[in-house]
């Protein structure tokens, strides 16, 4: 109750505009669309909160610069809160060069520099070493010294030590991760990776265990203060502290707090953090205080992320240097980088981390997504989608460089040309109201379909509702460099994947064997290759079968669990050598 209430204060006095909108969407459906009606009859600033709420960006500008004419300075300050609050630095931007030169409009261009990026707080927090750790590791005196020298807490002589048993592969080896958020409460890429990793790995004889950032449940407003949930007999840790954490050096000291007496008592052999910077930098601090070698798993680049959000951001902005330069020094400092594909290990090998301490462990799945997929008869009919006519769609995250809406375009050329075509994006995000009502606009009224996000076992029978899966990623840095798991999940299934022609994902697709790859963003070039599949059957049944050989053979959760078996050890021994532990 006291982590609930300090944290809903903190939002309060720092964001109020905010709090409208995550009211709209924490209600039940049936009181968001009452909500939503009666503030648009208000008109002014509560209009825009319900068109911003339905994903009608445009609509919602204009609302907000009519509301701005002739107002008082203190109601464009709100209206320029509100804005950001809602996304929109562009609005934002033009209301505060409406304000008067002074202290209120100093004020209002500096809340909007910090939303969007070209400004970050001016505390200790963005200085190099910005949680008051000295991560040494990284600044190494020779460039094959993979362990550097450390301080642990415990004579050597005291160090934990592995148990072999030729008999299981990772037998007698405790690996602890340390993540972001995690299943039951949070069902993503990032968590199923998260999850599908310590399952194969417990399969391999290790003991596995995952801590939560901390703070994680309730800080994404879920009720849970269990410090202790276990996950298909994964044991998943939560760092909760009683109140908030102010910020990033308070959140890593009250990580710290709740970790340390975490690892004194499982007394793990590694410490494996997952993106981002926030838990590499807890794990560093943790394998310097334990003499613990620390994995640093970098699932993407946040900084690439929060780019491709907005195209008035761009690569001098303050929040992408820093969240860079984070980052950057996490990976120098980690004991071995790990990451999903060749473009990024590419990109990683260039801010200077040497060769030999980065692995590639891609995006996998478990055997049973190599069975075959469960017929898609029953979602179909739920959907009101004919069993001969034809479905393409995908299984993702409605964010803006997913390129969703170039599908929703490819669909309604095809059926314009009198063609049977159906589109099925399932999942969540911010686009997904702006996805419906473009789809609406289109003419797609029962041909574009949004069930949202479905629990992950039931994933399975969406793709069994589908002739090809779809990926048509935007040509945004991001999508070049980061390779995506859902696609993956659709080829062990047997399923013909379409995709951008992107560097990341020509990793998963290899053209006229296991799909095919278009230039990002023709829809016109997307709805080509579609027609030629949806006429011929045979040509999808060869890309499935191509696909599901090459996961099967390359890209199962048994094979990465092996890769980090044989990298823990290969750091504990190198860790084991004179002269590693002071």
């Amino acid at each position: 109750m006291t982590f609930t209430v300090t944290l809903a204060w903190r939002h309060l006095r720092s964001d109020p505009a905010r709090l409208p909108l995550l009211a709209l969407r924490l209600a039940p459906g049936p009181v968001r669309r009452a909500v939503r009606a009666a503030a648009t009859r208000m008109g002014g600033l509560a209009r825009a909160y319900a068109l911003w709420d339905r994903g009608q960006r445009e609509e919602a500008r204009s609302a907000v610069l009519a509301a701005a004419t002739g107002a008082s300075p203190r109601r464009v300050d709100r209206l320029v809160s509100a804005s950001l609050a809602a996304g929109d630095a562009d609005t934002a931007r033009e209301l505060v060069e409406q304000l008067p030169e002074g202290p209120r409009r100093d004020a209002a261009e500096y809340r909007t520099a910090l939303a969007t990026g070209r400004a970050v707080p001016a505390s200790p927090s963005t200085s190099p070493d910005h949680h008051g750790i000295t991560l040494t590791r990284g600044h190494r005196t020779r460039p094959d010294d993979t362990v550097n020298a450390r301080r642990p807490a415990r004579p050597a002589g005291e160090r934990w030590r592995v148990a072999e048993d030729p008999a299981a592969p990772g037998a007698g080896l405790r690996v602890l991760h340390l993540v972001t958020n995690a299943l039951p409460h949070t069902n993503a890429g990032y968590t199923q990776r998260t999850h599908r990793i310590a399952t194969a790995q417990r399969e391999a004889g290790m003991d596995v265990h995952v801590a939560t950032r901390a703070g994680y449940p309730l800080t994404k407003g879920v009720a849970d203060p269990r410090t202790l949930v276990r996950v298909d007999g994964i044991p998943y840790h939560r760092l909760l502290p009683w109140t908030a954490p102010a910020d990033a050096r308070a959140e890593l000291a009250a990580g710290l707090g709740l970790a340390g007496p975490l690892v004194e008592a499982l007394r793990p052999h590694v410490l494996h953090a997952a993106s981002n910077h926030h838990n590499a930098r807890l794990a560093l601090e943790l394998g310097r205080r334990y003499g613990l070698p620390v994995v640093y798993e970098v699932r993407g680049f946040l900084e690439e992320s929060w780019l491709s959000r907005d195209p008035s951001r761009g690569v001098e902005d303050a929040f992408y240097q820093a969240e860079r330069a984070n980052e950057t020094e996490c990976m120098l400092a980690a004991d071995l980088v790990v990451t999903l594909g060749e473009a990024m290990r590419a990109d990683i090998e260039a801010r200077g981390v040497p060769r030999e301490r980065l692995l590639v462990a891609p995006n996998a799945v478990d055997a049973s997504f190599l069975e075959p997929l469960p017929p898609g008869d029953g979602v179909r009919a739920e959907l009101g989608i004919g069993a001969e006519e034809f479905v393409v769609g995908t299984t993702t995250s409605c964010f803006s460089y997913e390129g969703l809406d170039v599908l929703l375009d490819a669909v309604a050329l095809l059926r314009d040309r009198g063609e049977r075509v159906h589109a099925l994006i399932v999942g969540d995000g911010p686009e997904l109201p702006a996805l419906r009502a473009r789809a609406e606009a289109l003419g797609l009224a029962g041909a574009a379909h949004f069930p949202g996000r479905v629990p992950a076992g039931e994933v399975r029978s969406y793709h069994g509702a589908l002739d090809v899966f779809a990926v048509p990623r935007r040509d945004d840095r991001v999508c070049r460099l980061v390779t995506p798991l859902k696609p993956v999940e659709a080829m062990a299934g047997g399923l013909p994947v379409v995709a951008s022609e992107l560097p990341a994902l020509r990793e998963i697709v290899e053209p006229g064997v296991t799909g095919e790859l278009i230039p990002a963003g023709e829809s016109a070039a997307l709805a080509e290759v579609l027609t030629k599949l949806a006429y011929s059957h045979e040509k999808r049944i060869s890309y499935g079968l191509a696909g599901r050989n090459r996961v099967g053979t390359d890209r199962t959760w048994a094979e990465a669990a092996y890769r980090y078996n044989q990298a823990y050890r290969a750091l504990i021994r190198k860790l084991s050598e004179p002269g590693q532990i002071p």
